[in-house]
């Protein structure tokens, strides 16, 4: 398996991408690699609006056909919208886990450079994965 791993994000060591919205935002979702460890999605569970996170905290789960896993934040502050078309559509994880397939947005507790600092770029991401 190839994985597809995008140039513009960052990467957790539990396989969550974060993407920078540049509003001090970000985006969450489950890398391409994920998804298909995970096999079917066929239902996932998110945090509810406002919640107040920390790095590494749990914010939901991700069921497939095969297990149950936890979703973890890479980054710590507050939920600002949960992609609800997952709740009809689970299978979005699959198919496009860095379009439609996102989790979460999050407003930034702290300067995007600091909360990235901890994550993986692209190239590290794919030398974790080679390990």
């Amino acid at each position: 398996m190839s994985a597809n791993i995008r140039e513009n994000l960052w990467y957790s060591d539990e396989h969550e991408w974060v993407l920078d919205l540049g509003d001090g935002t970000v985006k969450i979702g489950i890398s391409d690699v994920a998804q298909h460890r995970l096999g079917d999605i066929v239902f996932v569970e998110l945090p509810d609006l406002g919640t107040e996170v920390e790095a590494q905290d749990g914010i939901g789960t991700i069921e497939s056909v095969k297990t149950v896993a936890d979703l973890f934040t890479p980054v710590s502050g507050t939920v600002l919208e949960i992609n609800a078309e997952l709740e009809a559509a689970p299978e979005l994880v699959n198919e496009e886990p860095y379009d439609g397939g996102w989790m979460v947005r999050i407003q930034l507790r702290e300067d995007p450079a600091a909360a990235f600092s901890k994550l993986m770029d692209a190239k590290a991401y794919a030398e974790f994965l080679e390990r």
